[in-house]
């Protein structure tokens, strides 16, 4: 299916400088930002008290947000937990007030307004646990990204699989630095976005490079170079790429706008990603292939000649 033709070749390769410059200097800035402001850790990460608490009817979720908020512990995190009668709040440590000490005087505030409110379990999130999920959290990046250079290293080859990785973490980064940058909430609903958003870049730099790999082996391809051939594989993968990422960011806004604050960071960084997933696949990881040296006979191997038999 598509939904156009573009009868001419668009020369992609030949902005490669000027769009790989545009990149590295949103990278430096993803990571100036990163060292100066710093990631906004959740409670996973930083350690807090972590509560739940039901009521007999439905209640706004709002509306407990607000009170909660108005006892200024900290940054809150307020999200239905299954149902709308059940609640689930999360609070930062404080050094002057212990768990037990928080958890009472939330309560004591949500019954004020509802006297049916009951408090239904209480756990506290210690310092260390925040620092082993950070460290599992870096370990399952690592091992994605290892994962997808070595199916790249060997459906294609080496120079596929480091110019892939080169955009994935152009993408991480770049994630990473808007959520510094605006010190939105870090949680592991966000973590599980960026891990989705490794994998759903490297779909598309499969798919360009699929076809590069194509065009490479057609006859009508053998007089073109190698920036012709990789434009020509961009072009004609560009109607498909409108109809799957545009259908996929429709989705992703609709949770981002519609899914509530337990969405929300997920949403966000699928937002992100995709965008930058699009621009990284086209415009980073095939130039940086391109100057890496791919050539015809990386790819396509020259045939066997058959030894004559000895009379």
């Amino acid at each position: 299916m598509e939904l156009f033709r573009f009868k001419k070749d668009i020369p992609f390769m030949s902005y490669g400088r000027l769009t790989t410059s545009i990149s590295l200097l949103t990278f430096v800035l993803a990571v100036f930002f990163l060292v100066t402001r710093g990631l906004n850790f959740s409670v996973e990460f930083t350690g807090g008290t972590v509560m739940e608490v039901q009521y007999k009817e439905a209640v706004s979720i709002g509306q407990v947000r607000a009170k909660v908020e108005s006892l200024k512990l900290g940054d809150a995190t307020v999200q239905s937990l299954g149902t709308a009668r059940d609640v689930m709040i999360r609070l930062p440590s404080r050094k002057d007030k212990s768990s037990s000490q928080i958890s009472t005087e939330v309560v004591k505030a949500l019954k004020a307004d509802h006297a049916d409110v009951e408090l239904r379990k209480v756990d506290f999130v210690g310092p260390q646990v925040g620092d082993e999920l950070v460290q599992h959290g870096l370990i399952a990046v690592i091992i994605v990204c290892l994962g997808i250079m070595a199916y790249l290293a060997v459906r294609f080859e080496w120079r596929f699989a480091v110019s892939a990785i080169v955009a994935n973490m152009h993408d991480v980064v770049i994630i990473l630095g808007c959520f510094a940058l605006f010190q939105w909430e870090f949680s592991l609903t966000v973590l599980a976005g960026i891990l989705a958003v490794l994998g759903y870049s490297v779909n598309e730099s499969v798919v360009v490079f699929d076809r590069v790999r194509e065009n490479f082996r057609k006859a009508a391809m053998r007089n073109r170079t190698v920036a012709e051939v990789i434009d020509n594989a961009i072009t004609s993968t560009m109607s498909r790429t409108l109809i799957t990422h545009g259908c996929t960011e429709t989705m992703v806004l609709s949770m981002l706008l519609f899914g509530g604050p337990a969405l929300h960071g997920f949403a966000t960084a699928l937002t992100i990603g995709i965008v930058f997933g699009i621009y990284s696949s086209v415009l980073v990881a095939s130039p940086v292939v391109m100057w890496l040296g791919v050539s015809r006979e990386n790819l396509v191997k020259p045939p066997k000649q058959k030894e004559e038999a000895v009379v």
